[in-house]
């Protein structure tokens, strides 16, 4: 049976949230939206507020889209709430949402696999504020946010220690400083698609992902073979090694000048940017799949007990 001679699922698209990825998210769920109303599918969109299992129950979907981003959208919250009304949802699942969340675990993970990462560790801010806690460059971020948000980069000049914004958590992440490109590669159930350079002018933060003119990106990516297909294997591995379903991304930084030993993986991404210009998007229509094609795939891809 043809997908247009069926009756198709009931979608509900979660977005917005109460985190500080909300504007992102929102352009997502409403790109997402569109994307699957275009496929045939009834789409109720839902701004994730404390009200949330009151309007799923209100709306009754026959699955979650899940369009949110950054902590209790992407760090197993809804998903484990999902788990418990028995809604299929897509993306990760409970276990995997947390662990790629949580940076340091999810770095245990991919070491535990064999991945390269560098060295880091948590700090209290106070610590990190007070004086290097390693020798730069390095840099400093919250352990458990969105991939963009509250990034310092301490460089091998520097006078002495960040002094961390008071929204900063209490403890933070600090990693040794990965010199070199910014290359990306997306998962699609057990597929790697291909891999994008991406072009800035200092690091790829929350502006050069979200702003207009902030990055440029080159895809697929002009590299050596070996580089092209290790950043495939490692995003494959790093989709494993933290149990992901669905879609992921995963972050790289390669120097140039150390081949093949200069490929860092940086972190896996549970839930990418999801606008048709975003990385995930842009790598899927590279492939020929349509952004309307991968949404609609993404729901048919959805279950509980992820």
């Amino acid at each position: 049976m043809s997908r247009s001679s069926r009756t198709l699922p009931k979608i509900a698209v979660l977005m917005g949230g109460p985190s500080a990825e909300r504007e992102v998210s929102l352009s997502s769920g409403r790109e997402c939206a569109a994307a699957l109303r275009g496929e045939g599918y009834e789409v109720v969109e839902v701004d994730a507020g404390a009200d949330l299992c009151a309007r799923l129950a209100e709306v009754q979907p026959d699955v979650v889209f899940n369009a949110l981003h950054g902590r209790w959208g992407e760090d197993g919250c809804v998903q484990g709430m999902l788990e418990w009304l028995k809604i299929p949802y897509t993306h990760s699942g409970v276990l995997a949402s947390a662990l790629a969340m949580d940076k340091q675990r999810s770095k245990a993970a991919f070491r535990a696999a064999g991945l390269p990462v560098v060295e880091s560790g948590l700090f209290a801010k106070s610590e990190v504020s007070a004086g290097h806690v390693m020798p730069p460059p390095y840099v400093v971020k919250p352990n458990n946010e969105g991939s963009s948000v509250g990034i310092y980069i301490v460089h091998e000049a520097a006078n002495g220690p960040p002094q961390l914004a008071p929204e900063m958590p209490d403890e933070v992440m600090v990693e040794t400083f990965a010199p070199g490109r910014e290359l990306t590669t997306t998962v699609m159930g057990d597929r790697a698609l291909t891999v994008t350079d991406i072009l800035t002018d200092g690091w790829y933060d929350y502006d050069a992902k979200y702003k207009p003119g902030g990055s440029r990106h080159v895809l697929p990516a002009d590299l050596p073979q070996e580089i092209f297909d290790l950043c495939l294997d490692y995003a494959l591995q790093a989709h494993a090694a933290l149990g992901c379903r669905g879609v992921s991304r995963t972050d790289f930084r390669w120097d140039e000048a150390r081949g093949a030993r200069g490929l860092i993986l940086l972190e896996t991404n549970t839930q990418p940017g999801m606008t048709p210009t975003s990385l995930a998007p842009e790598q899927a229509a590279h492939c020929g799949i349509s952004f309307g094609r991968l949404c609609a795939w993404m729901v048919e891809d959805a279950s509980c007990g992820r």
